[in-house]
């Protein structure tokens, strides 16, 4: 039965070994020039208690090119491999076995359903786990002098640090769990359809919506934020008068590699200030309106995670995903031991 799986399957992963080659060549290479480059323009000889900008900059404006290039496609590779995995490993698995009548041969041998069902989805589920894996390691290891640089940056209102959404899912161990998740998601949804390409159009679509309703909305509370309060210093990030003179006040805040939820600014009875904006701000400087505004003795609340819960984060994740997939499995065992197919 394993040497079966594995002669059904082989064209997937042997496509899927050759990509990873070419690509583990490729980063390599790139990412020893891309350290020799941090090394030379002093990131490594600086931390967040001293003045990393100099250095930062330095090593930013060197990766120009090619190496923004490899950037940008090392994170939608580790987005969109798990998306593959459930599209073309897991949705065909089964419904294929269902659409050609050869689950009726299967199943008349000596191995039952159950070890039929698990030898497929071991063999595979390791083939996907371990794709996703190697691609991450091989990424996260060539982004991780970038990471640092842009988690040191004095501006942190760009969002790109390890934490935030747009890059989380595309670093650690996390992609290993969106993998088994994915393939399980496509197998059962394969099982439950029976037809190939419903089943792999469903597929995606879940998948993809359960990825950003996650990543946008479920994430952020898996551990409960830290909160942040000081006064409203003359040092601001953005100030800005709507129409109706209405009030938008935010100050700076630099908390290296933090994934920033909320930036408000209150009031001492603990509103959201809004203003009105007097005379002062609409037709005086920028310097009186500053004084204005420290007259009114306002306090800044930052809602934010920690970067030192990068890796509590993917601990949970990624347990969260494989015990999802374990779930979607058992579903699956449920579906083909009892129910009778045609």
């Amino acid at each position: 039965m394993v040497w079966l799986t594995w002669r059904q399957f082989r064209t997937q992963a042997l496509v899927a070994a050759a990509a990873l080659a070419a690509f583990a060549l490729t980063l390599v290479i790139t990412g020893i020039q891309v350290r020799d480059r941090a090394s030379a323009a002093g990131l490594y000889g600086c931390d967040a208690t001293h003045s990393c900008e100099h250095a930062v900059s330095n090593f930013i404006n060197q990766l120009r090119g090619p190496y923004h290039v490899l950037f940008i496609v090392g994170a939608m590779v580790l987005y969109v491999i798990p998306a593959l995995i459930g599209l073309f490993w897991g949705a065909p698995l089964i419904a294929r076995e269902f659409e050609t009548g050869t689950y009726r041969v299967a199943w008349n041998q000596s191995v039952s359903r159950n070890r039929w069902l698990a030898i497929k989805l071991g063999l595979v589920g390791l083939a996907a786990m371990a794709t996703a894996g190697l691609f991450s390691l091989l990424i996260t290891w060539w982004a991780s002098p970038i990471d640092r640089a842009l988690a040191l940056r004095p501006d942190t209102s760009i969002g790109v640090v390890r934490l935030d959404p747009t890059l989380f899912g595309a670093r650690g161990i996390a992609p290993i769990g969106y993998a088994a998740f994915a393939l399980a998601l496509g197998v059962t949804l394969g099982v439950l359809m029976r037809r190939t390409l419903p089943a792999m159009a469903a597929t995606l679509a879940v998948f993809v919506g359960i990825q950003v309703v996650w990543a946008n909305w479920i994430r952020a509370h898996l551990i409960s934020p830290s909160v942040a309060r000081a006064p409203l210093g003359s040092n601001l990030n953005e100030l800005m008068i709507s129409p109706g003179a209405k009030m938008t006040v935010l100050g700076a805040w630099n908390q290296p590699g933090a994934w920033l939820l909320s930036d408000k600014t209150i009031t001492p009875a603990g509103n959201v200030f809004t203003g009105p904006a007097t005379k002062t701000c609409l037709q005086g400087t920028l310097q009186q309106c500053n004084a204005w505004l420290a007259g009114k003795h306002l306090r800044q609340l930052v809602t934010f995670q920690p970067a030192s819960r990068f890796w509590t984060f993917q601990w949970y994740e990624t347990a969260i995903f494989l015990v999802l997939a374990v779930a979607l499995a058992v579903i699956c065992a449920w579906r083909i031991r009892r129910k009778r197919f045609a």
